[in-house]
């Protein structure tokens, strides 16, 4: 195993840092939107449906984004890919805040989620190919810990931006700062070795492992990543060989049980929930999402520490069992009767931060890092943008459908039909997901001839 110098760390971390910043607009887009939304809903009289539409508008552009990221991101390289994308979402991120008019707004809506397609996924991807394999969870895990920065900033500013004249202009028109030193920094960062050997640029990819691992065994690392690139065509058909099924089918379903387990629409619609429950103001709605963003920073935080010690696999199942358990009690809050004392907020509340705390522990982060290792080199950016496609697309289903579903179901049974969903999860995740803890990407790749 090549180890890098400590001295040659700095580069590393500052690529990842900057990288990151597509997980901190993707949280940050969350945070506003569920804010927003609020504000919006009010001042366009909007249905139900019409606040599913809008908020599920991110969603359905994040489909294309993430199609159309899988093949730039090849023929581009990282890098560049992460910088074009974020000016479609600064592009998005404007065209929301000035919008005359809902169609306007959808408009800035779907141009936010073609950027946050690509960004969603690219990110870990270049994180995870300029990672040291011992650091290489912690690292891909910076995205989920801007993810989860984005939402403690978003909240705040939508709060205190709250008794203005149209706050939600400006609530999403602030994505842009963020937006604009993603797409300067990041083309000042090193490109992927393994993206730069893939397309024979063998003297940049040099001098970046040297730059970026400082290693004197760089002609061994430059061979294992020719060794194993040798073996795959790249052509998206060889997903479907049989070696490669297992990997391809663990992405998608993790990809789609992730959001039908209803994190994206309890985070977006969070202040709504809270409304439901007994917080009537908007803005105190608000606050009291700020209490969950923080403990999704700090959930975090705990499995950046983690990931790299007890592994993949545990993280994953312990993080479901308690989605289960919180969503059981989230929906019994719902289903008791309601009294002005019954303390109902509260418990809604605590049982928001237990799911949120759970899901960051387990499917939130695990999963974007268990997609940006267990696909081979030639074949990782189509394969992760097919479980992005899965992922956003099952993203758009739930939160068009969760108001309407509400009123179906009740607010009790959606929560419960969210759990048993995640007991499913869970049961695939202990049959068929590998641990990856400790193993290079190259090595990850071989392991799947074993299905052989």
């Amino acid at each position: 195993m090549i180890i890098p110098h400590q001295k040659n760390f700095r580069i590393i971390y500052i690529a990842a840092v900057i990288s990151a910043l597509g997980g901190l607009l993707f949280g940050y887009d969350i945070g506003a939107i569920s804010s927003s939304i609020l504000f919006i809903r009010d001042q366009f009289a909007l249905s139900p449906l019409w606040q599913g539409i809008l908020v599920s508008a991110v969603s359905l552009g994040a489909i294309g984004g993430a199609v159309a990221g899988g093949i730039l991101s090849d023929h581009l390289g990282r890098r560049y890919t992460l910088s074009l994308f974020s000016i479609i979402f600064s592009i998005g991120g404007l065209c929301s805040a000035m919008a005359p008019m809902i169609f306007w707004l959808l408009v800035g809506r779907v141009l936010v989620g073609i950027g946050l397609g690509a960004l969603s996924f690219v990110t870990p991807l270049y994180i995870s190919e300029i990672a040291p394999v011992d650091k290489r969870g912690s690292l891909v895990f910076l995205n989920q810990l801007a993810l989860s920065m984005g939402l403690v900033i978003a909240y705040p500013i939508s709060y205190g931006l709250s008794s203005t004249v149209e706050p939600w202009r400006w609530i999403l028109g602030l994505s842009v700062v963020p937006a604009s030193i993603l797409i300067i920094g990041i083309l000042g960062m090193p490109e992927s070795p393994r993206w730069l050997i893939s397309h024979n640029h063998l003297n940049k990819a040099r001098k970046v492992i040297i730059q970026i691992s400082g290693t004197t065994n760089v002609d061994q690392e430059m061979s294992e990543i020719q060794t194993v690139l040798q073996q795959r065509s790249g052509n998206w058909r060889e997903l479907l060989h049989p070696t490669l099924r297992p990997a391809l089918f663990i992405g998608i379903s993790l990809a789609m049980l992730q959001q039908f387990t209803g994190i994206n629409t309890i985070i977006y619609y969070a202040p709504t929930i809270l409304q439901l429950s007994g917080f009537h103001s908007s803005a105190i709605a608000i606050l009291a999402t700020i209490g969950i963003a923080i403990i999704n920073f700090l959930s975090t935080m705990l499995a950046i520490w983690l990931v790299d010690r007890v592994g993949r696999r545990p993280l994953l199942l312990s993080g479901i069992l308690g989605m289960v358990a919180s969503l059981g009690i989230l929906g019994l809050a719902f289903y008791l009767p309601q009294s002005p004392d019954s303390g109902l907020g509260w418990l809604t509340v605590v049982s928001l931060m237990v799911y949120v705390t759970s899901f960051v522990i387990g499917l939130a982060s695990v999963f974007w890092l268990l997609i940006a290792e267990i696909y081979p080199l030639k074949l990782r950016a189509k394969a992760m943008s097919i479980a992005t496609v899965a992922n956003w697309s099952a993203s758009l289903i739930t939160s068009l459908s969760f108001l309407t579903l509400i009123q179906w179901f009740g607010k009790a049974g959606i929560f419960w039909l969210y759990g048993l969903i995640g007991l499913s999860t869970w049961v695939l995740v202990f049959f068929l997901v590998p641990e990856t803890k400790g193993l290079t990407l190259e090595e990850i790749e071989v392991s799947w001839g074993k299905y052989r």
